[in-house]
């Protein structure tokens, strides 16, 4: 059974830093893709940011040069870095995990609990 658990979300000023953190058990990254998406009330989730097995990085424009989506293979652990944080990063954010290369779309078949991030201004 795969398991995902994100920590690491928060309340921050804007322009302060976060680091999210996706323990994954049950799933190994030799193929596909793990992800971070994020939901606001009232909005869908969204694609935040993507790696494949190699490494390869896809991220939302909103986010681009701001947040870092990294992996650590020999912990089974999904990183966000989040830089810069603005008022419309908050959002709960949840991790993904597919043995196909979903990139930034919606259909991944595993998936956290969530974690809260709030920006204030």
């Amino acid at each position: 059974e795969v398991q995902l658990v994100e920590s690491g979300g928060g309340s921050v000023q804007a322009g302060g830093s976060l680091r999210l953190s996706c323990a994954a058990s049950g799933y190994t990254a030799s193929t596909g893709c793990m992800a971070w998406f994020r939901q606001a009330p009232g909005q869908k989730r969204g694609g935040v940011a993507a790696i494949d097995s190699d490494g390869s990085t896809r991220y939302a424009e909103s986010v681009k040069g701001r947040f870092t989506i990294s992996q650590d293979n020999a912990k089974n652990t999904l990183y966000l870095q989040m830089n810069s944080l603005k008022p419309e990063d908050t959002a709960m954010y949840y991790c993904a995990a597919d043995r196909e290369k979903l990139w930034l779309l919606p259909w991944y078949n595993y998936w956290g609990q969530g974690t809260q991030v709030t920006v204030s201004s």
